[in-house]
């Protein structure tokens, strides 16, 4: 079965270093709260908001072991007047037995607010 992982989380400020750092520890999450192996992992997809362009925040996911292989591509999320700011995206495509409902998506920050009725699962 093909399943969908959402993840977000947001920044202080524009530098490469807090977008990569913030982005590993949202995978590792959604790794671990759905038990994902890179191997099940079809794509990764990142956008980000307009206001970050510091950097690639898809280079966290070359730190984390075995994840060399694993297509991953950023893009620029659509800007939707007063919209949440310094947002990272995660859309991650895996292969797994979990049913839809018990997929467990993560919200990190201020990004809590785009799913508060996932986050308070």
């Amino acid at each position: 079965m093909i399943r969908g992982i959402r993840g977000a989380t947001t920044v202080n400020v524009n530098t490469s270093e807090e977008m990569i750092s913030k982005t590993k520890i949202l995978v590792e999450d959604m790794v671990e709260s759905n038990n994902v192996q890179p191997e099940d992992v079809a794509q990764v997809l990142i956008s980000v908001t307009s206001d970050l362009n510091a950097g690639f925040p898809a280079k966290a996911l070359r730190l984390l072991d075995g994840w060399t292989y694993v297509p991953v591509m950023c893009m620029k999320e659509i800007e939707v007047p007063n919209s949440l700011e310094k947002c990272i995206r995660i859309m991650m495509t895996v292969n797994t037995e979990i049913a839809q409902q018990d997929v467990h998506h993560v919200y990190h920050n201020e990004a809590v607010k785009l799913r508060p009725d996932l986050t308070n699962k």
